[in-house]
Formats: C-alpha cells, structure tokens, sequence
C-alpha cells in the first residue's frame, strides 16, 4: 500500500499538466478525435468533401458531446479588430469538411491566435460566403487570362504558380 500515495500524486500531476497543454494549445474541453500538428502522436488523413471537392487539414478537431469542433492554430497575435477574414474562412472550409465527414454541422469553430482564442460560429450566412469564394476561386483558376493582384516579392516568390505564370515579381 506504501506504493499507492506516490502513484496517486504521479497521476495527478500528469492530470494537471496535461490540463495545462491543452489550454495552452487553445482546445476545449472534449477528447482530441484528430490532429494535424504531430504533438498528440501520428499525423492524420486530411479531411475530404466530395461534394465540394475540398481538402483540408484543421490543427485539431474536438468532439464535445455530439459534436465535432474544429480548431486551428496561429502562430502570430490575433489582430486587434477581432479574426483575420481570410483565417474564417479557412475555419469556415473545416466545418464543411467536418459536416460532411462526420455527419454533424459544427455550431461554431476555434481560432487559437498565439495572444487569445476566438470563436467563430459557422452560419448559414457564413456557409453562403465560403461557398461563392469557392465558386468564384474555381472560375478563377479556369480563366484563360489572370492577372496577379499584388505588389509583394516574397509573396510572389512563394507562390505555387509561380512557374507558370508569365508576370512573375523576380
């Protein structure tokens, strides 16, 4: 029995630190179903819509209860007007892919900026807007003539289309 103390205070020192991981990762409360960051063991399968022929890798998805809540995570400060547009609608793409997945649409998803985490719920309004930016990135990538839309060299630099496009910055 002399053994059961020390065991005791080991597991809830585990218990506590672990607490302490997953709230400096940002994550709720709910058992980590998938991640895409390797800190939590093997990297999983992105997420896939055939419906909307998307594919994506959201850092976590947390089930709480019934639910599938995905949570992505930024290395930079949350800007001081609230949540980057673009970050939305990253989040608003991994609740589609977690509708259509698991079956069940998340109310909302979770931004975990390095200075605060955000929630962002997932409308029916939101939905909308993804799906015309979809559409009209789709028509985008059809379109014969396309002009680039920024002045950045290193933006241009990264960039994946960079070997064909013919106005390359550098």
């Amino acid at each position: 029995m002399t053994w059961f103390l020390p065991l005791l205070v080991a597991a809830l020192v585990l218990w506590w630190l672990a607490g302490r991981l997953r709230n400096k990762a940002g994550l709720p409360a709910g058992q980590v179903v998938y991640s895409d960051t390797g800190a939590w063991g093997r990297v999983e399968r992105p997420l896939f819509s055939q419906n909307l022929q998307l594919t994506g890798k959201p850092d976590y998805l947390v089930r709480e209860g019934g639910a599938v809540i995905p949570v992505e995570v930024k290395s930079g400060r949350a800007p001081a007007y609230g949540v980057y547009t673009a970050h939305v609608y990253q989040l608003a793409a991994y609740c589609a892919l977690v509708e259509e997945t698991y079956g069940h649409r998340p109310r909302y998803g979770l931004i975990k900026y390095a200075d605060k985490l955000l929630r962002v719920d997932y409308t029916p309004e939101l939905e909308n807007e993804l799906f015309e930016l979809l559409a009209a990135m789709r028509a985008d990538a059809e379109a014969v003539d396309v002009h680039r839309s920024h002045t950045l060299a290193a933006r241009c630099g990264a960039c994946g289309f960079r070997a064909a496009c013919g106005q390359a910055l550098a």
